[in-house]
């Protein structure tokens, strides 16, 4: 197998350009997801036909031209599964990134280039995009910090959309202080100073730590524990009484709407190829019934109110990231189907709410990284991330 097809950069050329003299991260470099436009470059959304289609870009997404003139040098461009659909980070037209921290498994979709640059020291810090999972489940798979920043917090002007109301940034680093140093230039200013960190209370939302693998729940003690040193005693409840699996199908069927709404002309259009799973998800975009996708909107207006209500004075929600490690490299489709299933409905609870959440770096289970994860309110995503700095300090990362 070629080194082009197991790196997390996509085939040929590097897309690269040099960051601005001095500023906050002069030094450092960064990736970007292969949905994020450089002027110059071809962005081709993790196909080849998608590339045919687009050409070079004519101008620089703003998140990046927001990270070069802070001094960031680009470093390339890095691999995503096809059109961003998908969590295992399987891509049969680029390659699948080897995961550094388990060669074995895969290294999480759509954003597994990023994580996996990032894992390898490779950069500094890179840029994915989350939808459904697709930073927060990589940071998980390949051990590194990354969040989510609240919906909506900082423009995806240049980018290529999957489901618009879900859609967001996201970033990766090796360490909690420089995932916050990359917060800092791209996030809105929020109230308080820089040493203020979430109010509390701490949550323990109980279904989602019986959705994962006994031994990934008993991994995560040890960062729970590290939380409660910061926040104090965590307050076990209920999140969900209608069940995860409810989440996670209201988020997939409006997922799935948007999908195809605003990539289903392109994909009627040039009928292109796919890989494993990501064709039989856009049929199931192609065939959403409209009622489904409805019934998902208002459950989804109800949930964020919920979120609201219980986050809005400063609690924070504390769960593993990824219910069980990365599946590995020859499991098959039905396999990596009921992980994304069993995943998704812990990952939709800030997708549906416009949450925030940073995944912490937490534990090693069966030689596999797991992640753990803090959930603020939007718009408390600085905040959030000055937490996890105290919660990295507490374990020593």
């Amino acid at each position: 197998m070629s080194d082009d097809a197991t790196s997390p950069f996509i085939p040929g050329p590097r897309a690269m350009v040099k960051g601005a003299e001095s500023g906050p991260l002069a030094g450092l470099t960064f990736a970007v997801k292969d949905l994020y436009d450089v002027a110059g470059h071809v962005t081709s959304y993790g196909h080849p036909e998608w590339a045919r289609t687009h050409g070079v870009a004519a101008g620089t997404s703003p998140i990046v031209t927001t990270l070069l003139e802070a001094g960031a040098t680009l470093a390339g461009k890095t691999k995503t599964v096809e059109l961003a659909y998908g969590l295992t980070g399987e891509n049969v037209w680029h390659g699948t990134p080897t995961n550094p921290k388990a060669p074995d498994r895969f290294p999480g979709g759509s954003s597994c280039g990023s994580a996996a640059a990032v894992a390898a020291g490779l950069v500094d810090f890179a840029m994915g995009s989350d939808t459904g999972g697709s930073v927060r489940i990589p940071a998980s798979y390949c051990g590194v910090f990354g969040i989510r920043p609240s919906w909506g917090a900082i423009t995806l002007a240049g980018t290529c959309a999957l489901g618009p109301s879900f859609d967001t940034p996201g970033w990766f680093a090796a360490d909690a202080r420089t995932l916050l140093l990359v917060g800092e230039q791209l996030l809105p200013f929020e109230p308080g100073g820089p040493d203020c960190l979430p109010a509390g209370p701490l949550l323990k939302p109980e279904e989602v730590w019986i959705n994962c693998d006994p031994a990934v729940a008993r991994a995560m003690l040890p960062a729970l524990e590290a939380t409660q040193r910061v926040m104090g005693t965590a307050m076990r409840m209920e999140l969900a009484p209608e069940g995860l699996h409810t989440l996670y199908e209201n988020f997939r069927c409006m997922q799935a709407e948007e999908a195809w709404a605003t990539l289903g002309g392109w994909v009627t259009r040039t009928q292109p190829q796919f890989g494993p799973g990501v064709g039989e998800r856009f049929e199931g975009a192609r065939t959403m019934p409209a009622e489904k996708a409805a019934a998902g909107r208002v459950f989804r207006r109800r949930f964020q109110h919920r979120m609201r209500s219980l986050l809005q004075g400063g609690a924070v929600l504390a769960y593993p990231t990824s219910p069980v490690p990365a599946p590995r490299l020859m499991a098959d489709q039905a396999e990596q189907n009921a992980v994304r299933e069993q995943t998704m409905g812990a990952t939709a609870i800030s997708g549906l709410g416009g949450l925030a959440e940073v995944s912490i770096p937490a534990a090693v289970v069966n030689g596999a990284p797991v992640g753990f994860s803090l959930v603020a309110a939007a718009g408390r995503d600085r905040m959030l991330m000055r937490l996890a700095v105290k919660v990295a300090e507490e374990l020593g990362l």
